[in-house]
């Protein structure tokens, strides 16, 4: 078992993964930027070491200083959380030729299955449906227009490169189809520095749903059932539920039995997910991507098996043996987490940092929060907005939403704006409460209220 481990990240993941190294007795070190001095996770790590000044370029997602960091202080592994540099073919790489264990897969499978195109091959070769479409970069618009008139409008064209709803947009009719593409290659090419983009058929109104898997050094893999995670803003998820409602179990079984067919193509090695488009009117799913990390989400799935994702992923990154079968995964009750973002829903989800000046936090049973915020703690403006998971636990859904509904009653943060109420309205919605939900709902709620719009806007 690993000695001392580095946490590359910062915010609710990395007291996560400090939470998880000290039931195992693991040391554990926070880097953090400037920015980031009062952060909590840098006062519950054994050492810590400042890496840079806020910005994420020069800190986070500076690789030199984060290995330096690791050296010094002698880490024999490094958890990367998720986001920042958790997906970095290069960074796992390096990390291995500085006899550092990267808690994660091989660098081989973070660049095979984090390139969308790449993936998709990969998936059609061992027989994993895909939605159908081009399964190369874009380049030519005259090849798009061939393969458009085989698929039909509309279609959906996306950054390979990339995640986080970047470089996606959604073409109805062939005018849209030139200016889309520039658009879509231009923000491409800012985020990720690759203007690469694939194309296929866009289904509408589809649930997200997706799979979380498991995988050993000894070819073992299995998976720990599905999470719907079809409430999303700007193709960025705010609530994830476990099991997902109105999908028959025969086809969450074979979705699940496919995910893990996936996973075993590509010989993967620890925790990871299989992410899913589900056709409600057709009844058939498709594979979209696989986030070879940690996700956010991961707590819902934890409450219902009773495993700790998290402490697992680094014991078989230290060479463990996966002890269980997939005949041990029995999930029982439900599970609804909401990521709760400094942000003004009024206000086109503007971002809202600064000081929280008081704070009352929820509880009761079947109430769990991940979060690293305290009274007196100033959000930076410098990274992503999420500043707490809110996770509920019910005997079934009906419970889990009650208990919600009181935990985010109960959760008061003054001195910034919060999602709070807006989780709210959606868990009040009549539409959500009877399971109707695709990824596209957020727009249609508000259209059926009347109300103003609530959802921003790409």
């Amino acid at each position: 078992m690993f000695k001392k481990i580095l946490i590359a990240n910062r915010g609710e993941i990395a007291l996560r993964i400090i939470r998880a190294a000290k039931d195992l007795e693991i040391k554990t070190v926070a880097v953090y930027s400037k920015a980031d001095t009062d952060s909590l996770h840098t006062q519950l790590a054994d050492e810590r070491v400042c890496i840079g000044p806020a910005p994420a370029s020069e800190s986070y997602l500076n690789i030199p200083q984060v290995i330096s960091a690791a050296i010094i202080t002698e880490c024999d592994a490094i958890h990367p959380g998720y986001g920042f540099l958790a997906e970095n073919a290069t960074f796992a790489e390096i990390c291995i030729e500085h006899n550092i264990a990267f808690i994660g897969p091989s660098p081989d499978v973070i660049a095979s299955m984090g390139d969308k195109i790449k993936a998709k091959v990969l998936m059609k070769k061992a027989d994993v449906p895909i939605v159908p479409g081009l399964l190369e970069a874009v380049s030519n618009l005259d090849e798009i227009k061939k393969i458009i008139q085989k698929i039909g409008y509309p279609v959906i064209i996306k950054a390979a490169a990339g995640g986080g709803g970047k470089g996606i947009r959604i073409i109805e009719d062939s005018s849209q189809l030139e200016p889309m593409i520039n658009a879509a290659r231009l923000e491409a090419e800012k985020a990720f520095k690759d203007s690469s983009l694939y194309i296929e058929k866009y289904i509408q109104k589809p649930r997200h749903i997706e799979v979380q898997i498991l995988g050993d050094n000894y070819g073992n893999i299995i998976h720990l059932g599905e999470r719907e995670c079809s409430i999303q803003s700007r193709h960025q998820k705010l609530i994830e539920e476990t099991p997902p409602v109105n999908i028959s179990q025969k086809i969450k079984q074979k979705m699940c039995e496919i995910a893990v067919r996936a996973a075993r193509s590509v010989k993967y090695k620890s925790a990871g997910t299989i992410e899913f488009l589900f056709d409600s009117r057709e009844k058939k799913f498709y594979f979209i991507e696989m986030n070879t990390r940690i996700q956010v989400e991961h707590p819902v799935t934890e409450l219902v098996t009773g495993i700790d994702l998290v402490k697992l992923q680094i014991q078989l990154a230290a060479g463990e043996k996966l002890k269980l079968t997939q005949k041990d995964i029995v999930p029982s009750g439900h599970a609804i987490e909401c990521r709760i973002n400094a942000v003004d829903p009024d206000n086109n989800f503007a971002p809202s940092p600064g000081k929280i000046e008081s704070l009352h936090l929820p509880g009761g049973p079947g109430v769990r929060l991940d979060t690293h915020i305290y009274a007196g703690y100033t959000i930076p403006p410098n990274y992503d907005s999420m500043i707490a998971k809110l996770i509920t636990y019910g005997e079934d859904r009906k419970e889990a939403l009650s208990r919600m509904r009181r935990a985010l009653s109960e959760f008061i943060v003054n001195g910034i704006k919060t999602t709070i109420p807006f989780h709210l309205r959606i868990l009040n919605d009549s539409s959500f409460i009877k399971g109707d939900i695709h990824t596209h709902f957020l727009s249609c709620m508000d259209k059926k209220n009347n109300s103003s719009p609530q959802i921003p806007t790409e």
